[in-house]
């Protein structure tokens, strides 16, 4: 039995709370001294506990769009490590977060959601925005890796419009079914890592929190909110990644990066504002 929908600004609440999870993530890995597919694993095994747990009297039908979604969310993940090990992280964050282009050109084509001029206007506007904080490391450099990046973009799309059109059902068994195929394919690079109880609290929060809290908000949101919106709604992500490690880390980003990371933060606020503006009008 599918769960009941949000209302469509606490769905919009539920993605920029999901978006603040999951920037987290790149905190947390940058404190494990770990392998970081063996991170992916590693989350992805408590993550998969998670689920289970909570769809455990959900019916699992494993349809192509179910297929697809978690073939999507793999990819994203691992296609992203695969971009950090062979370009720099501005250019696998960067060309990772095109993946509203991809959104729209899918919406378009599989679920019928035309996007409107707000859309293509805040679109452009945060990848401008992205532009500014990545800017000055982006390189030309490192051909794989940026194909890589490229590919997690496309992968992220997928499981996004796949999530979407799971919007009847349960959005959350993507996950479950992704976060299961990346812990058995894992396993052997987590038990070549050594552990420690700070490793394995920081695991546990990556699993629990930042992996399966955040997606059965997403998951949730989803069902209420068109696809290229909630894309939009999610580039909160990369522009918050950084703050977390300069508020731990001390790592300072440069102010280009702080002016694009305003126009990202401008951009989403605007979009979803008046997205929740439009719904409230046709309401009434």
């Amino acid at each position: 039995m599918p769960l009941p929908l949000p209302s469509s600004r606490r769905a919009i609440a539920l993605l920029l709370l999901t978006a603040l999870l999951w920037s987290t993530g790149g905190l947390f890995v940058k404190l494990l001294s770990w392998h970081p597919f063996a991170i992916f694993s590693a989350r992805a095994t408590i993550a998969s506990i998670v689920f289970l747990i909570w769809l455990r009297r959900a019916p699992l039908r494993i349809t192509p769009v179910l297929a697809a979604g978690a073939l999507g969310y793999m990819g994203a993940q691992f296609f992203f490590i695969l971009a950090t090990r062979l370009t720099t992280a501005a250019n696998a964050i960067f060309l990772q977060y095109t993946a509203p282009i991809y959104v729209l050109i899918l919406g378009v084509w599989i679920l019928r959601e035309r996007p409107q001029r707000i859309d293509w206007i805040t679109l452009v506007v945060i990848l401008a925005g992205l532009l500014l904080c990545f800017g000055q490391e982006l390189t030309g450099e490192g051909l794989y890796g940026n194909l890589a990046a490229v590919s997690s973009g496309v992968a992220l799309a997928v499981m996004i419009v796949s999530s979407r059109a799971q919007k009847e059902s349960h959005p959350a068994q993507i996950f479950l079914i992704g976060s299961l195929i990346g812990a058995v394919i894992g396993l052997p690079a987590v038990l070549q890592e050594s552990w420690s109880m700070a490793d394995l609290a920081i695991l546990a929060y990556l699993g629990v929190i930042q992996t399966a809290l955040a997606a059965a908000l997403y998951s949730i949101a989803i069902r209420q909110v068109p696809a290229l919106t909630s894309t939009l709604i999610l580039m909160l992500e990369p522009v918050l990644n950084p703050l977390w490690v300069f508020l731990v880390i001390g790592e300072t980003p440069a102010p280009l990066a702080l002016a694009g990371g305003a126009v990202v933060l401008g951009a989403i606020g605007v979009r979803a504002a008046a997205g929740d503006r439009k719904r409230s009008t046709n309401r009434c």
